[in-house]
């Protein structure tokens, strides 16, 4: 495994990444787009356009962005599986999430559908994996981010780690579409 950190909103990225990690391995069996953000002001009343389309760019053009630069190895070795980390905001809408994360959300909830309806024929599948809340440095620009005492109920990374890599290491003629991960 290998993690190469790059500006995901930009689609010459994602297309230079895959061809290095083609050159370096030969192939790329797996792909993981975890990459995601929100803002401060985030409710309709206070959210800009521009702070809208930013988003957008990160949270879902981004994960098409590297969809886009991988589908082609992959369907070329027929095989392959797509992770997309996405969040419950991407199954139901709420207002602690903002309508921007949301929208984006909702969009990579409907990129990983796509991907399993028009791929899985020629060996690739995608998981779209909902985590609930998680206690990474993102909870800072919430309005009012988390006490230590509640990020300690939330989920931690590893946990979500650990939904991805079921998502990979099952047997090639199984797919987990969805899976949603939440704090007891």
């Amino acid at each position: 495994m290998r993690t190469l950190p790059c500006d995901v909103s930009d689609p010459d990225a994602a297309s230079r990444v895959v061809r290095d990690l083609e050159s370096q391995f030969g192939s790329v069996h797996a792909l993981v787009n975890a990459a995601g953000t929100n803002i401060p002001r985030r409710s309709f009343e206070v959210l800009s356009v521009e702070e809208f389309h930013a988003l957008v760019e990160v949270n879902l053009n981004g994960t098409f962005h590297f969809v886009h630069a991988v589908l082609p190895m992959m369907r070329r070795q027929r095989e392959g599986t797509i992770v997309n980390v996405v969040s419950d905001a991407g199954l139901i809408a709420n207002a602690k999430a903002g309508p921007a994360y949301v929208a984006s959300k909702f969009g990579v909830t409907g990129l990983t559908q796509s991907i399993n309806a028009e791929e899985r024929d020629r060996g690739i599948r995608a998981c779209a994996v909902f985590p609930g809340d998680i206690d990474t440095p993102l909870l800072e620009k919430r309005p009012q981010p988390p006490t230590p005492e509640a990020r300690q109920k939330m989920l931690q990374p590893e946990d979500v780690a650990e939904c991805v890599m079921l998502a990979i290491n099952l047997p090639h003629r199984a797919v987990v579409e969805q899976l949603v991960v939440r704090p007891r």
